[in-house]
């Protein structure tokens, strides 16, 4: 993996992920994948006050897939809501050292999976305000 140009933050992130998982009635759920390469992310987050008090992912895909994933939720664990949705595949790319230009649609994938569980977060709360 090593000839491919990942950063020693995105091996990290690879090998030991942050968390996995998924949260039991959470209150946003975005699921996103790309056909192309196959990939295919899940973000669970757990809302109080519109900050972001847990979040968990499962993804299916490549090294770079689980890395963007594992370091989003950790981006944006105790981040208000509004500043979670302005976080860019950019941003992600470069909290992980860079990413390799052929795998950047993965770290786009993991920003697009957190911005659809928000967009969730926040229809389901529009439904519940009278």
């Amino acid at each position: 993996m090593a000839q491919i140009g990942y950063s020693k933050k995105v091996m990290e992130h690879f090998l030991n992920p942050s968390n996995v998982g998924t949260i039991e009635n959470s209150d946003g759920y975005g699921k996103v994948g790309n056909p192309v390469c196959g990939d295919l992310m899940e973000m669970y987050i757990k809302v109080k006050d519109d900050i972001i008090i847990d979040i968990k992912f499962k993804t299916f895909g490549c090294g770079s897939a689980i890395a963007t994933s594992s370091m989003v939720t950790e981006m944006v664990k105790g981040m208000h809501i509004d500043d979670a949705l302005k976080i860019t595949r950019d941003d992600v790319a470069d909290e992980l050292d860079g990413l390799p230009p052929r795998k950047m649609h993965c770290s786009n994938l993991a920003a697009d999976a957190l911005h659809e569980a928000i967009k969730d977060y926040k229809r389901k709360k529009e439904k519940k305000s009278p």
